[in-house]
């Protein structure tokens, strides 16, 4: 069984330390660890996020909604993780979704002071945070070029990783198709057309409410490439 030091090594925002560091890191700040039970809320949307929590036994399962409840985007994450880190800082710190635990689940949690002093402490711990940021600030340029000119499925890949975690597993679209339509602005015929075109590259798999991301690794790639070929066309 891994000593309680090797589980915080392995959690995404301390990779690369040492023992030792690890060690003193927890000496100097307060590490709260509380357990939950399978569908006990962890994170409810709209709360101020005031500590960096960490998953560090167990699965969670984050959920995100729009206002009227008709659009949600939901994904599973495990230990070692972290919950929605980059609403720590910034102008927007409330939580976005809504999290609750699948099984038992253990969560570390830690001021945002205390961490704070942990991040100046360390440029490793320092380095961690801040690719983390950058990871989800440039996924935010192919974004918005889909948004504006892209294809109905660069917009769905959008959609699905601006909204969920790098680590987010059983990733889900929960919406009526003709919701969906509307929101994207095009026809029944070209939406569905996009969906079998998505599915038959093994992208995902859908239903009359509902769609099922089968590889988010695969919606980055997709847009990626995308935003490669338009850069080729500019240059020629």
């Amino acid at each position: 069984m891994n000593s309680m030091f090797e589980i915080l090594m392995e959690l995404p925002l301390f990779r690369g330390t040492t023992r030792e560091r690890m060690a003193e890191t927890v000496g100097m700040a307060k590490f709260h660890f509380l357990k939950y039970l399978p569908g006990e809320t962890i994170v409810e949307a709209g709360a101020p996020c005031t500590h960096i929590k960490f998953i560090i036994s167990g699965s969670v399962r984050s959920k995100i909604v729009n206002p009227d409840s008709r659009f949600k985007v939901s994904q599973t994450l495990v230990a070692p993780d972290v919950i929605s880190a980059d609403y720590l800082f910034g102008r927007a710190t409330n939580y976005p979704c809504t999290v609750t635990a699948i099984e038992p689940t253990g969560i570390l949690q830690i001021a945002k002071n205390d961490y704070i002093k942990i991040l100046k402490s360390d440029e490793v711990f320092m380095f961690n945070y801040l690719n983390l940021l950058s990871m989800n600030a440039q996924k935010s340029v192919s974004g918005v070029l889909a948004l504006t000119t892209g294809s109905i499925e660069e917009r769905i890949a959008f959609w699905i990783i601006a909204l969920t975690q790098p680590s987010g597993r059983d990733i889900a679209l929960e919406c009526r198709q003709r919701d969906l339509y509307s929101f994207f602005g095009v026809q029944r015929g070209s939406f569905i057309s996009t969906l079998d075109s998505m599915k038959a590259r093994g992208l995902l798999t859908y239903g009359p409410s509902k769609i099922d991301i089968v590889s988010r690794r695969s919606l980055i790639d997709l847009l990626e490439s995308k935003l490669n070929d338009s850069a080729v066309h500019d240059d020629e």
